[in-house]
């Protein structure tokens, strides 16, 4: 919306300054910002669940795109500034004061909502893992997430490399995960330590006959003691070594030379 004030007006305006203690950096190109709303695909009356929008960067690239925007905000500092947008987009933005990693999300919305975030760094993996946990199909349509490049490479990561892990299994076995775009660390105020990547993940149906238990324990035993071969450090997993036997998966074999199909046909066999 062009009657919107720039952004550093906006933070300047509201005297707010980025938390290190909420794991907080501010993105305020607005063009970048365009680019990640862009993500998903055509948000026109979609809705759309964002944590931490801080002084609502992200939130009006989603707004301006068309979305029906959810916000959750734990940092009071913030709320004016999005009681702002509220105005300019009347009935389309909801602001939620709480924490994100203690509220229910699914409860929040009556249909499927994309989640489109700039992670705040310190609860990013945390929720991610959450939303990848879900029954499934999930409850969200879509996750286009902001996190810290390392940890983006770890959940599109390969097998056979030391950034593949659980996270990445987790990920992988029931969606497709890609990098969507990277971002420097200089696009953020102030600019973090590390670069960031956008991560975007899209739930596909999951295979048959596999439980995220099963699968959460043999993942967890091999790449808890990822330097160890199968046999050793899969035989505190009933069952597990004789899945290893059932499919054909050699347990001399250590976890990151192990694919997610694998994985998969492992948890089958063990459930």
């Amino acid at each position: 919306m062009s009657t919107l004030p720039p952004l550093r007006e906006v933070i300047a305006r509201h005297g707010l300054t980025a938390s290190k203690a909420l794991g907080q950096n501010f993105l305020l190109d607005g063009q970048l910002l365009a680019r990640i709303a862009a993500i998903p695909g055509d948000l026109t009356d979609a809705e759309v669940l964002e944590i931490g929008p801080g002084p609502g960067g992200l939130t009006r690239a989603l707004l301006q795109a068309g979305a029906r925007v959810t916000a959750i905000e734990r940092d009071r500092r913030c709320l004016p500034a999005l009681a702002e947008l509220e105005a300019a987009f009347p009935g389309r933005l909801r602001v939620i004061e709480g924490d994100a990693l203690a509220i229910d999300h699914r409860a929040l919305f009556e249909t499927a909502p994309h989640i489109v975030a700039n992670l705040p760094y310190n609860i990013g993996t945390a929720l991610a893992i959450g939303w990848l946990s879900a029954e499934w199909l999930p409850w969200w349509r879509s996750l286009t997430l902001m996190f810290q490049r390392e940890v983006a490479d770890r959940i599109v990561a390969p097998a056979g490399g030391d950034a593949y892990g659980r996270l990445a299994v987790l990920a992988q076995w029931r969606s497709t995960a890609r990098i969507a775009m990277p971002v420097h660390r200089s696009a953020f105020t102030p600019p973090p330590k590390v670069m960031s990547a956008v991560v975007a993940i899209q739930p596909v149906p999951a295979p048959e006959g596999v439980r995220l238990a099963a699968l959460e324990a043999l993942t967890g035993a091999a790449f808890g003691q990822r330097r160890k071969m199968l046999r050793q450090s899969l035989k505190g997993v009933p069952g597990a070594l004789a899945a290893c036997a059932a499919v054909g998966v050699d347990e001399t074999r250590r976890a990151e030379t192990v694919s997610v199909a694998e994985w998969v046909a492992l948890a089958r066999a063990l459930g």
